[in-house]
């Protein structure tokens, strides 16, 4: 689709970290479709910024497989190409067992019940059939005791392959409802109880659900 005009434009001094997170989001939500051509000029005037951070937005969304750039030519948005998403998935799912097996007995109360409030968010976007809303919250969800962890290393390679696999979800979603509801509450039980070993074993279970050529469930 075309860029859009609605969206005001942002503060001169925005970080390139925040462009980078524009553009992904953009990719993710279907705002840009595959084989859409991004041009950096049409960028920067629709974000408000110079071209320069996001150049390098989009050279980083390129490392990560969301465009595809070609030096001197264009840059498109990529198309969802399932051995990139089962690569993305497999790395994803080993880096948030890593966050169970070490936040298993480490979250506070109100980190558990933050979790809890995300799948009730879930659960009700699940029944209304609304998939952005569900996909969200089951983001935010994942992303607690990633953030509690707050191991950079892990960071990095989520916010570099997890585009990959949301996006994939965004285009293909359908969910099996309650059962994704319950997985999400027996997860935050034992990392509450701190089983780190069944834990982890749950939150494999859950990510490797999701087909590689795409995904037809959430976990």
């Amino acid at each position: 689709m075309p860029i859009p005009r609605s969206l005001p434009g942002v503060d001169r001094s925005l970080l390139r970290d925040d462009v980078y997170r524009r553009l992904r989001d953009s990719i993710v939500d279907g705002t840009f479709l595959p084989g859409e051509q991004l041009k950096d000029a049409d960028l920067a005037e629709w974000l408000g910024v110079s071209r320069t951070p996001v150049r390098e937005a989009l050279l980083r969304l390129g490392a990560s497989g969301l465009v595809v750039a070609v030096p001197g030519r264009s840059t498109t948005v990529s198309t969802i190409d399932p051995k990139a998403v089962k690569d993305a998935r497999d790395v994803v799912a080993a880096m948030h067992v890593l966050v169970a097996r070490e936040m298993a007995g480490n979250l506070s109360g109100a980190e558990v019940a933050r979790m809890r409030e995300a799948n009730d968010r879930f659960a009700r976007a699940v029944s209304a059939g609304e998939t952005a809303a569900a996909l969200d919250a089951d983001e935010e969800l994942h992303a607690i005791p990633v953030s509690i962890l707050g191991n950079r290393a892990i960071e990095s390679v989520l916010d570099q392959f997890g585009p990959v696999v949301r996006r994939a979800e965004r285009e293909r979603f359908a969910t099996d409802g309650q059962a994704a509801v319950e997985r999400h509450e027996r997860l935050i039980h034992l990392l509450e109880s701190a089983d780190a070993e069944r834990a982890s074993e749950l939150t494999f279970e859950i990510w490797h659900s999701l087909p590689a050529e795409g995904t037809t469930g959430s976990g």
